[in-house]
């Protein structure tokens, strides 16, 4: 029994057509054709892409005409094939040959490259790291500034001691209910010398 090929095509501009990537699609056996026009490489901006998803089954083989098509880094192509490849779905790229998860060779290849996007990823999360930490050093705090003055505080101590519960204290002094909590059990908690 044969895998029922699917294919997936995606132009970014009305300047594009898809013609070349379905014809491809086409000569390639490729039984049913999702086509994006004008579409974004964000999933959320693409519809077709969607309804392709919904419809590929266990068995199934995803064939796109370059790599680019569904994913916009390296890291979301690994994450999409990964998933497709966890539903029974195989995944093959007409363009880049190699990347072909109905071989043994391309399911090979495909497993460095994901390898590679993920080095990359935790590479990228250390460089991140050693900059927060850099800042920290010098004496810069990340993030947005607390939506808890210290009057804040002092007023959510004052209530929270009359025992007004916490969501009653937030929606008092306009902040969210977590704000609150962080903030009380900071002042709660005994200070380090």
């Amino acid at each position: 029994m044969t895998a029922n090929l699917i294919g997936y095509a995606r132009v970014s501009t009305a300047e594009q057509n898809p013609q070349l990537q379905e014809d491809a699609l086409q000569r390639a056996g490729v039984i049913k054709t999702f086509t994006d026009d004008y579409a974004s490489g964000s999933t959320q901006d693409r519809p077709a892409w969607q309804q392709c998803l919904e419809f590929l089954q266990p068995g199934n083989v995803l064939v796109v005409w370059k790599l680019d098509r569904i994913g916009r880094s390296t890291a979301d192509l690994a994450r999409i094939v990964t998933e497709l490849g966890e539903r029974g779905v195989q995944f093959k790229s007409l363009t880049e040959s190699f990347i072909d998860t109905t071989t043994a060779d391309g399911r090979l290849i495909f497993h460095i490259f994901a390898a590679l996007s993920e080095h990359e990823r935790s590479r990228m999360l250390e460089r991140t790291r050693a900059g927060l930490d850099a800042a920290r050093a010098r004496g810069r705090v990340g993030g947005r500034p607390s939506t808890m003055t210290e009057a804040k505080i002092k007023a959510a101590r004052t209530m929270h001691a009359d025992k007004t519960p916490i969501v009653e204290i937030a929606q008092a002094l306009s902040v969210g209910r977590m704000s609150v909590s962080r903030a009380l059990a900071k002042a709660q908690a005994p200070k380090s010398v």
